[in-house]
């Protein structure tokens, strides 16, 4: 009997600690309320103050078939409010997230949405960025994507940050795939790039204005990251490896690749 009882919490233990390689969400099969995080592997972290009203992180229902999570501010403004997603499979690089998002009519002011992953799903002090932030300024709904890097994180984050007190922001149709991933061919379309003779630097030609990049390495840790200037980026701080690179353009999308440094 015993041998069956620990073989039983064993599986559960391995069911439990099952991490996701894609995510399909429309949150259609959530509980209503204010109160329903953590749910269906999803949890949030809010604004400790100032309050009332409280922020909250709500399931609500948009209209008579579809249910949509609201990240009110309550009174508090500038201060980000985190939609975890569950555990996922470290990202290797080769997939994006793809989610709706826009105001709730009548809010004050506007939003940025920023996504990143986070190797602790309770502490955001371990959250990364990836991707440039997004401006949601509109009640309608629009759809948004964006590449996430090969990291070490296993968690996706949602962090909203309005401007101003009860400007609350609706998310829906959270998608995380391979399919919505800028492929490689169309990178290699656009923009082109080579170690430097002195291997302290890297050399972009490009039909599109480049803003930034970020570079991860073989392990998913950020190993550099900044401007791109004159289409040059500095990568003298880097030991001899294989390393990703995300490249982000002026209109905020980003594109991938790697390179060696010898």
């Amino acid at each position: 009997m015993k041998a069956k009882l620990f073989l039983a919490a064993s599986l559960f233990a391995v069911v439990a600690n099952a991490q996701l390689t894609t995510i399909n969400e429309n949150f259609n099969n959530f509980t209503a309320g204010n109160a329903t995080f953590p749910q269906n592997g999803w949890s949030a972290i809010l604004p400790t103050s100032p309050f009332p009203p409280s922020p909250m992180m709500l399931v609500v229902a948009a209209d008579a078939s579809n249910k949509v999570i609201q990240a009110y501010p309550g009174s508090s403004s500038n201060q980000p409010l985190y939609l975890i997603s569950p555990q996922v499979v470290a990202p290797a690089g080769d997939k994006a997230i793809s989610f709706d998002a826009g105001l709730v009519a009548s809010s004050p002011g506007t939003a940025t949405i920023q996504i990143g992953v986070a190797s602790n799903p309770t502490n955001m002090g371990t959250f990364t960025a990836v991707g440039s932030p997004i401006s949601i300024t509109s009640f309608t709904a629009s759809n948004f994507k964006v590449n996430v890097p090969a990291t070490a994180g296993s968690y996706l984050v949602i962090r909203v940050t309005p401007t101003a007190a009860h400007t609350a922001v609706q998310i829906d149709n959270v998608i995380y795939n391979t399919n919505l991933a800028v492929s490689e061919n169309a990178f290699n379309s656009n923009v082109k790039f080579a170690v430097s003779a002195d291997k302290n630097s890297l050399k972009f030609v490009s039909s599109i204005a480049l803003s930034g990049a970020k570079v991860y390495s073989a392990a998913g840790q950020i190993a550099a990251e900044g401007k791109i200037n004159n289409n040059t980026f500095d990568i003298s701080g880097l030991k001899t490896g294989v390393y990703f690179i995300v490249i982000e353009d002026n209109n905020g999308q980003s594109i991938k690749s790697k390179f060696i440094k010898k």
